[in-house]
């Protein structure tokens, strides 16, 4: 079987890697463009590119699929399948109906739930117990394509954007070898998403990523694993910024007399922060504007202008 590989970052990687381990031949791999990176703007690969290449295989890097030679290119290949898994764009209908047996994306999430750019941050932002893999037929529309099949991962309480991530890529990869073989023998009935129970996970904009200290502390700390390692929640004091990395939910202290936000303890090794409805939230980790990451007592235990009765997010 001839596949058309479109991936982009770290997620696609071992989804590019079993198909190529289990013998499927990648005539091309269509990825993103390289883009600058890092403080001094590197040109930098994505991902999916350097393990394509480590393989010797043709990659495409088209700006857009718009143009028609860009397409033509992609159908020039004459693959029997396009699997996609996190490529960044919307693939045109001219594209999608083109292989013999279609078009078909690893996503993220338990589809209807969370489709979009950022399924595995909202469903940890939302505090859910469980999410998932869905392997799907691609459509014009974004992520609305009949499913082919799931299986859900537990969300645990210490799982962050960046473990979740892990955990969904492996099983993305397995899911995705046990369906092809299904698909190619035509035994798979695909299941079309029920509109009703969609929900929306559309890539995370700056405004989320900075601390409401106004809502819970078990909102906060799910904000918080939400965006680490990337993109990262941040706060601020007085005329600093700072990058949250960690924090923790003290479910033994009530702050109902402080105003959310306001540092309640300054320690040795403990920075308390008064949050919504009382509760309360320790900050373990954070990151000063143009410092590296360190935990709370190396920072507390430095130079350092926090004062107890002072509120972070002003």
């Amino acid at each position: 079987m001839d596949i058309v590989f479109m991936g982009t970052p770290d997620f696609s990687v071992p989804i590019l890697k079993g198909l190529i381990e289990n013998d499927y031949t990648v005539s091309a791999v269509v990825t993103q463009p390289d883009r600058p990176k890092g403080r001094k703007k590197k040109l930098t690969p994505p991902p999916v590119k350097v393990e394509a290449e480590r393989h010797g295989l043709e990659v495409l890097q088209p700006e857009t699929l718009k143009k028609e030679e860009q397409i033509q290119a992609i159908i020039e290949k004459n693959p029997d399948l396009i699997v996609t898994a996190a490529y960044g764009q919307i693939l045109p209908e001219e594209l999608l109906k083109a292989p013999k047996l279609g078009s078909i994306n690893v996503h993220a999430s338990l589809l209807p739930k969370y489709r979009g750019g950022a399924p595995i941050h909202q469903a940890i932002i939302d505090g859910e117990e469980k999410t998932g893999v869905t392997i799907m037929y691609m459509v014009k529309e974004l992520d609305a394509g009949d499913m082919l099949a799931q299986k859900e991962v537990e969300i645990t309480y210490t799982d962050t954007v960046g473990s979740l991530h892990d955990k969904l890529s492996i099983v993305g990869r397995e899911l995705l070898l046990e369906t092809i073989p299904q698909l190619q023998a035509g035994t798979l009935q695909p299941t079309p998403q029920n509109e009703a129970e969609a929900t929306f996970a559309p890539n995370i904009q700056r405004g989320q990523e900075e601390i409401n200290w106004e809502r819970t502390a078990l909102d906060i700390y799910n904000q918080v694993r939400g965006m680490n390692p990337w993109p990262v929640a941040y706060t601020t004091y007085k005329e600093h910024s700072f990058k949250i990395w960690s924090v923790g939910v003290d479910s033994h202290t009530r702050t109902d007399k402080f105003s959310p936000g306001t540092i309640v303890e300054i320690s040795a090794n403990r920075l308390l922060v008064a949050a919504g409805e009382g509760t309360a939230i320790t900050v373990e980790e954070l990151q000063p504007a143009g410092k590296k990451k360190m935990p709370i007592a190396d920072f507390l235990n430095g130079k350092h202008e926090l004062d107890v009765g002072e509120r972070l997010g002003q």
